[in-house]
C-alpha cells in the first residue's frame, strides 16, 4: 500500500467538483489502490493519530454517528475539521452532510499501531469461538442440534454470530485442512464393469471364457478357424469385464463437500439478509468467494451429495484434514447460534477493538491455566454459555463482573481461590471489608487465595486473604513501555513526556496504584503480547511484587508458560506456613484491628537494645517493696519475685518473661514514677541462702525459691519525668493483693499518666 500524508476524495458522485482534503503531519495515510484486504476501505488511517479536513464546498460536513468525539468540527468553518480515531480500530462509517442533510457517506479503515493486528484478531475471535463452542458441548450433545440458524435479528446480532463463522472459515487451519484434503484425498478401489473388444483382452478369465461362449451376440467363426477343432462355431466378439478403479467418491469426501456447501448457504443467507450492513455483505461475499473457489475443485466435482453421515468414519476422525474440517463443522452450528452481549465492544459496525478482545481472549487463557491447577467449580464454569431464545449466550462483558470459584485440596493446606473478572473494589473506610481506602479500582482480572476454613469475608476481616491483579494490555509490545528506564535520564525527562502524553510509566504506575490502594493485595501485574517476563520482588518472596507477563495470541502452546510458572510459585509461596508475607498479614491485622489507636504525645525512648521501641509491644512487670530495707537491696540491681502459688507469686507468661521494664511500688501507693529498665535476658532462680548471700534482708518470713531479675534505674527525662496512676491498670488488685505483681504496657501506662 501506498503511504502518504495527504488524499483528495473525489465525492463528485454526490456533486460535481466536490472533494474532501485529508492531510496528516506525518505520512501515516495509506491508500490501498491493490485491494490488499478486500473487505477493507482503500483508504486507511491510524488509531491514536490527527487528521484535518476540509470540503471544498463551504455547505458540506462530516460527521460521526456512532461516536460523537471522532469528528471535531470548527464552529465557524463547519466545512473544516479534525479526524481523532483515538483507541477506534476498524471499519469507521462517516456522514457526509449538506446542510444537516445526508448526501452520502465515506469509510475509512483506522489502523492498530501493532502490524500484527489483523491476524491477531482473526486468532484470538476463532480462539474465544473454539473455546465457547467446547463448553456448549460440555453439556449439550452435538447430534441434537438441526444444523439450521433462524436468521431472524437485527444487523448487530447477525455482525455477531457472522464475526464467530466467518473466524473458523478464515482460518489458516480451515485453508490447510481443505489443501491437505485436495493434496491427499480418501479415496477406495472398486470393479469397473466395461464392454471390452475381446480382441483387445491380453488374458482370459474362466467367467471371460463363459461369457465368451455363452453371449447372446455372437460371430460366426471360419471354417478353418483354430478353435473349431474345439467344437465351437462361433464367439461373441465384445464382453463385459471388471476392472479395479480408486475413485474419491467416498463417504468421507462426500462430508466435506456437504460441510463447505453448508458453510456457503450460511454466508448466503447472511449476505441476501435484509438487515445485513454494507460491511457484514462485502466480507460474506469475501467468504462465499473463498467458499465456491474450492467447491469449483476437480476433486469436488467427481463427489455426489451425500445419503447419510457416517461421523464415525475413522478417516474423519483421525486423517489429517478431514478431521479438522469434521471439528469446524461440529462448531459450526453453534458458532452460528451464539449471541455475545460483549462483542458489541469488539465488532459492533464493523469495528476492530482489538484491545477489548484481546482481553476477552485473555479471560480464557487464564481459565485454562486455573483449570491445570486448581479445581474449579464447572457449574460456574458453565455458567458462561446460558440458553436465549434463538440460540447460546455468552455471558462474559467489559465492565459485569464475573466470579469462578475453586480449591486447592491436594498440598498441605486446604485453600479457596477465586477468579475475577472486572471485579470492582469500591471505596470504603472500613478496613475489615475487602475494598479501596481511596479511589473506586477495577482491574481487568483478579485471583483472590484464601484458607477454606473461613469464608472470604471472615478472611478479609481477618487478613488472610490475598488479592493478586492482572491488567491486559494489548497494545504494549516492549517491556520498557511497561516498567520504564531506571535510570536518572529518565526521571529527569518524566515531567516532559507527562506534557506531551507519552508517559511510559503509566502502566507500571497503575500496578502500584493497585497493589497499595486495594486492600490485602500483594501482587499486580501487567499482561501484554511481547516476549519477556519481569517479576520486581517487595521483598524476598515471590510476594508481595510487581510485574508483567507476555502471552501473545499464537498457536504457541507455551504461550502462557510465564504465567502458569508464576501461579504455581504463588500456589508453593502458600504453602509455606512461615512466609514473611503471612507474617506481616497477621501482624498487620493485629494492629489495625483495633480502630482507634491510643496516643501518646509524652516523650518517650526512640530505641531500646537497639531495636525500635514500639509501646504496646514494650512490657512492664509491676512490681512490690515491702519496706525501705527491701529498697536498698533492689537499688543494687537486683528484683526477685517468689515462686509458687502463695500471695506475690509471679506467673511466668510470656508477657513476663519478655517485660523490659519494672515499675515498683509500695503500701499506700496510688502513683509511681519509680522505672527500671530490667538488664537480664530472663529471670534466674535464688534460693533463700543465695538472696542472703547477695544482701537481701534476713527475713523469717523468707523461704522456698525466687526468681531474680537484673535492674537498672531508668532515666525519667527520656519519659517525660511523669508519674503513673497504677490504681487504673486493669491488671492491679485491690486490698491485700495488691502487692502481687502483673504486667502492663507502656500504652496503658500513658493512659492513667497523672495529670
Amino acid at each position: 500500500m501506498e503511504s502518504k500524508s495527504s488524499l483528495e476524495i473525489d465525492l463528485s458522485h454526490i456533486e460535481k467538483e466536490l472533494v474532501l482534503f485529508i492531510d496528516s503531519e506525518y505520512d501515516d495515510i495509506e491508500e490501498d489502490t491493490n485491494e490488499t484486504f478486500e473487505y477493507e476501505s482503500r483508504y486507511q488511517i491510524k488509531e491514536g493519530c490527527f487528521y484535518d479536513y476540509k470540503f471544498s464546498k463551504k455547505s458540506y460536513r462530516l460527521n460521526c454517528p456512532e461516536q460523537s468525539t471522532i469528528v471535531r468540527e470548527r464552529k465557524r468553518d463547519k466545512h473544516i475539521g479534525r479526524i481523532e480515531p483515538n483507541i477506534f480500530v476498524g471499519a469507521l462509517s462517516l456522514e457526509i452532510l449538506e446542510n444537516d442533510e445526508r448526501k452520502g457517506s465515506l469509510d475509512l479503515e483506522v489502523q492498530s499501531t501493532k502490524t500484527s493486528y489483523r491476524e491477531d484478531y482473526r486468532y484470538m475471535l476463532n480462539s474465544i469461538a473454539d473455546k465457547c463452542t467446547d463448553l456448549i458441548l460440555q453439556s449439550n450433545s452435538p447430534v441434537s442440534h438441526t444444523f439450521e440458524s433462524d436468521f431472524n435479528e437485527d444487523s448487530q446480532t447477525l455482525y455477531q454470530r457472522f464475526a464467530f463463522v466467518n473466524s473458523m472459515i478464515n482460518s489458516d487451519e480451515f485453508e490447510e485442512s481443505i489443501q491437505r484434503i485436495i493434496s491427499s484425498p480418501a479415496t477406495q478401489w472398486s470393479d469397473k464393469v466395461e464392454l471390452n473388444d475381446v480382441r483387445n483382452i491380453k488374458q482370459f478369465r474362466n467367467s471371460d471364457l463363459r461369457k465368451l461362449i455363452n453371449s447372446n451376440s455372437k460371430q460366426k467363426l471360419p471354417p478353418n478357424h483354430a478353435l473349431t477343432k474345439y467344437g465351437l462355431s462361433s464367439i461373441a466378439t465384445k464382453i463385459e469385464t471388471k476392472r479395479k478403479s480408486e475413485s474419491v467418491d467416498t463417504p468421507e469426501n462426500r462430508f466435506i463437500k456437504h460441510a463447505l456447501e453448508t458453510f456457503l448457504q450460511f454466508s448466503f443467507d447472511i449476505s441476501n439478509h435484509p438487515n445485513a450492513g454494507t460491511r457484514l455483505k462485502r466480507e460474506a461475499k469475501i467468504v462465499i468467494e473463498n467458499l465456491e473457489s474450492h467447491l469449483q475443485h476437480d476433486l469436488f466435482k467427481e463427489v455426489s451429495q451425500p445419503t447419510t453421515l457416517k461421523l464415525n468414519s475413522p478417516t474423519l476422525q483421525r486423517k489429517g484434514g478431514y478431521r479438522e474440517i469434521l471439528n469446524l463443522w461440529i462448531k459450526y452450528d453453534l458458532a452460528a447460534k451464539l449471541i455475545w452481549s460483549g462483542g458489541e465492544d469488539v465488532y459492533q459496525g464493523g469495528k476492530k477493538d482489538i484491545a477489548t478482545l484481546y482481553e476477552y481472549w485473555l479471560f480464557f487463557k487464564f481459565l485454562d491455566v486455573l483449570t491445570g491447577i486448581f479445581k474449579v467449580e464447572q457449574k460456574a464454569i458453565q455458567k458462561l454459555i446460558v440458553p436465549s431464545t434463538d440460540g447460546f449466550s455468552l455471558m462474559l462483558k467489559q465492565g459485569r463482573f464475573t466470579p469462578l470459584s475453586g480449591t486447592y485440596t491436594t498440598g498441605n493446606r486446604n485453600l479457596n481461590i477465586r477468579f475475577n473478572y472486572n471485579r470492582t473494589f469500591v471505596k470504603n473506610d472500613d478496613i475489615a471489608k475487602a475494598g479501596s481506602w481511596s479511589t473506586t479500582l477495577r482491574p481487568d482480572y483478579t485471583l483472590s487465595i484464601w484458607p477454606t476454613k473461613l469464608t472470604e469475608k471472615r478472611a478479609e476481616e481477618k487478613n488472610e486473604i490475598v488479592h493478586i491483579h492482572f491488567d491486559a494490555k494489548y497494545k504494549v509490545s516492549n517491556i520498557k513501555a511497561i516498567m520504564g528506564d531506571d535510570d536518572l535520564g529518565s526521571i529527569d525527562n518524566e515531567k516532559n513526556e507527562i506534557v506531551n502524553g507519552v508517559y511510559k510509566n503509566v502502566d507500571l504506575l497503575k500496578m502500584h496504584a493497585y497493589k497499595d490502594a486495594i486492600r490485602r493485595t500483594s501482587g499486580a501485574y501487567v499482561v501484554y503480547p511481547g516476549d519477556k517476563n519481569k517479576i520486581f520482588k517487595g521483598f524476598h518472596e515471590i510476594l508481595p511484587g510487581l510485574g508483567a507477563f507476555p502471552i501473545k495470541p499464537t498457536e504457541n502452546i507455551d504461550e502462557t508458560a510465564y504465567l502458569e510458572e508464576f501461579i504455581k510459585d504463588v500456589l508453593n509461596h502458600f504453602l509455606n506456613r512461615s512466609t514473611q508475607r503471612e507474617n506481616i498479614a497477621v501482624k498487620s491485622y493485629q494492629i489495625h484491628k483495633d480502630k482507634s489507636s491510643k496516643e501518646i504525645r509524652e516523650p518517650l525512648p526512640e530505641y531500646l537494645g537497639g531495636k525500635k521501641l514500639i509501646p504496646s509491644e514494650t512490657n512492664v512487670l509491676v512490681g512490690f517493696y515491702k519496706d525501705e530495707a527491701h529498697y536498698d537491696w533492689i537499688k543494687k540491681g537486683l528484683y526477685n519475685f517468689r515462686m509458687g502459688s502463695g500471695n506475690g507469686s509471679l506467673i511466668l507468661d510470656k508477657e513476663t518473661v519478655g517485660a523490659k521494664y519494672l515499675l515498683l511500688h509500695t503500701f499506700g501507693d496510688d502513683s509511681s514514677s519509680d522505672l527500671w529498665e530490667i538488664t537480664s535476658k530472663g529471670p534466674k532462680v535464688f534460693s533463700k541462702e543465695d538472696l542472703i548471700n547477695k544482701g537481701y534482708p534476713n527475713n523469717a518470713k523468707t523461704k522456698g525459691l525466687y526468681l531474680v531479675i537484673n535492674i537498672r534505674k531508668a532515666d525519667m527525662n527520656l519519659f517525660g519525668n511523669v508519674s503513673w496512676n497504677i490504681k487504673k491498670l486493669k491488671n492491679y488488685l485491690t486490698g491485700r493483693q495488691s502487692a502481687k505483681p502483673f504486667t502492663t504496657n507502656l500504652s496503658e501506662l500513658y493512659e492513667n499518666v497523672n495529670k
